[in-house]
């Protein structure tokens, strides 16, 4: 197959992470042509990578800074964060003056901000862009992107933004799209654990849960998580999309926000409770929907299918 023309713009393109996320993200990248130079923590799974899509694999973060204009970062939390963009071998040791890292991970909007001003003391720019959709919307390029930063970086990102997802959004200043992020995935969360609290009152109550779902789906009571997560509740299938430890860090953070906002957020710390709950009954590494399994504990009623 002939490979696809390499973009004119906007330059040679670095990515760090080759996780659930990020590998489908800069599959898509690669299939538009772009030439990566990649970094992951597990080699193999780097050049598993490398093989099936084309790209050069290097041993640390600041080879792929040295060999890269943008450095895409997806990685797991704030101190991975600063691990591969500013520690010993980090993207910053070896990037030009210029050179622009945009974090598409999720962390705190403080780390986002504290990272971005240590780069930009050595001559370098920092978007923050995390993302929402989980694993399918990565696969197929249509991820809401919320970017925060300068709108010259944004611009010079955007066409790679475009790439990977469908609905891209400027929302403001570096640390901002973070904030949207965490705000956006409490309230899924908490909308989740709603799900599987309705469904376990009509498990209860002897009704045809296939008519609950589809009337709430038609209803006032329909929303994303009951058209995602329902069907993995019932059938109890947490194959992961977004890992329930990822969720549980992602709600903790935006409850840190809103108390520094001094603003309450009952729900959230609810949501956060029951991914606790389920965590202790050993769901860390599977889909948020395993949240169930702690609330079918409380109420004493399991889902039947």
């Amino acid at each position: 197959m002939t490979a696809a023309p390499t973009p004119a713009a906007p330059g040679r393109i670095g990515f760090v992470g080759l996780g659930i996320m990020g590998s489908r993200m800069a599959a898509n990248l690669a299939r538009a042509g772009y030439e990566l130079t990649v970094f992951n923590r597990t080699r193999a799974t780097a050049d598993a990578w490398a093989a099936e899509h084309g790209a050069t694999v290097v041993a640390t973060p600041a080879e792929v800074g040295a060999a890269s204009d943008i450095v895409i970062s997806m990685v797991v939390d704030g101190d991975q964060v600063r691990e591969v963009l500013l520690g010993e071998q980090g993207v910053a040791r070896g990037a030009a003056a210029g050179a622009l890292c945009i974090d598409m991970s999720t962390i705190a909007a403080a780390q986002t901000r504290a990272i971005g001003a240590e780069l930009a003391a050595l001559g370098l720019s920092m978007l923050d862009a995390p993302v929402t959709g989980s694993s399918p919307k990565a696969q197929d390029g249509t991820l809401t992107i919320m970017a925060g930063g300068s709108e010259d970086d944004f611009a010079r990102a955007e066409p790679l933004f475009d790439l990977m997802g469908e609905l891209v959004v400027h929302v403001g200043l570096l640390g901002q799209g973070e904030t949207i992020k965490l705000i956006n995935n409490a309230v899924a969360a908490a909308n989740c654990a709603t799900v599987a609290e309705a469904l376990l009152v009509g498990e209860a109550a002897g009704i045809d849960l296939d008519a609950l779902v589809t009337v709430m789906g038609k209803g006032s009571g329909g929303s994303a998580m009951l058209a995602l997560k329902a069907g993995a509740m019932r059938a109890h299938d947490y194959t992961t999309l977004f890992k329930l430890e990822h969720m549980l860090k992602d709600v903790r953070l935006c409850l840190d926000e809103a108390q520094a906002a001094q603003v309450p957020f009952a729900a959230a710390a609810r949501a956060r409770d029951v991914l606790v709950a389920a965590m202790a009954r050993g769901h860390a590494d599977d889909d948020f929907a395993a949240l169930v399994e702690a609330l079918e504990a409380f109420a004493g009623t399991r889902l039947d299918g």
